[in-house]
């Protein structure tokens, strides 16, 4: 038996285990294959590669008895109670969809650079994509900026989209904070000092007293004659004050009149009597 082999005996099969095993029938179906674990191993025609990576449609074109091969557990399936252990030539994927969690960190290789962000092989069946506002915290002008082709980074997983092949990645969400800078606070400036004629205007203002309206004048007015000591008149004496008024009014405004035409008599007189005097001589 093969060292190899024999070191394996002892070992818990597990899907994508590595194992060189030998050829020990082949049928129209696949083959039998010892890999050391003390049962036969089965590997399916539909698993087989061959050299040209072309379709297999006999197994004996690929395979010989007695021939070593490297395979890969691809899962333990049981049959009447009996485990079946079935093998492939085809090398698994380090993660396939259903072990892809989001929020696990995973490590991959940078395979390829685009204006959006960077394309990352982290062994799932496609690359999964860090965009350029995933890659830090601050801006990034180009994803050249942080990463080259062929560079090992670790991300964090944000989202996985099994119906469109996608796997959302981010650098920035496995990276510290960044640390707040404390911004001091300017201090206030002092009050400016005000100016004498600032301070005199103020005074002027405050000594300023509020102008009284005709309204309250006359209702003021009127307080004080309420208030006087005087006898009031009756309606019927002011009535008759201002009838006597009236007449009196109308009596100076004749006056001048009569004396205007008697002093126009007198003149006339005086001229008739200058011109009979001036005759007679």
């Amino acid at each position: 038996m093969d060292n190899n082999i024999a070191a394996d005996i002892n070992r818990t099969i597990e899907p994508k285990m590595e194992f060189t095993g030998k050829v020990v029938k082949v049928s129209l179906a696949g083959a039998v294959l010892d890999i050391g674990v003390g049962k036969p191993a089965v590997l399916h025609i539909s698993q087989i590669v061959s050299a040209d990576n072309s379709a297999v449609k006999r197994v004996e074109d690929v395979l010989k008895v007695n021939e070593d091969v490297k395979v890969w557990v691809k899962r333990i399936a049981k049959k009447d109670g009996e485990e079946r252990i079935e093998l492939t030539m085809i090398q698994p994927l380090a993660l396939e969809w259903r072990e892809i969690k989001v929020g696990e960190t995973v490590k991959g290789k940078v395979v390829r650079l685009e204006k959006f962000g960077a394309f990352v092989e982290i062994g799932a069946e496609r690359p999964g994509l860090v965009h350029i506002s995933e890659m830090a915290h601050g801006y990034v002008k180009v994803p050249g900026d942080v990463v080259k082709e062929g560079d090992e980074i670790q991300a964090q997983v944000l989202e996985v989209n099994r119906r469109k092949k996608q796997i959302k990645l981010s650098m920035k969400a496995i990276l510290p904070e960044p640390e707040e800078v404390a911004v001091e606070e300017k201090p206030k400036p002092a009050p400016r000092p005000r100016r004498k004629t600032e301070e005199k205007s103020e005074e002027h203002k405050t000594e300023r007293k509020p102008r009284k309206s005709p309204a309250s004048s006359n209702a003021a007015i009127m307080e004080e004659v309420n208030a006087s000591d005087e006898p009031r008149l009756t309606a019927m004496e002011i009535a008759l004050k201002e009838a006597m008024d009236k007449a009196k009014e109308k009596k100076q405004k004749s006056e001048p009149k009569k004396t205007k035409s008697r002093g126009a008599e007198q003149e006339d007189i005086l001229e008739r009597t200058l011109k009979s005097k001036a005759q007679n001589n």
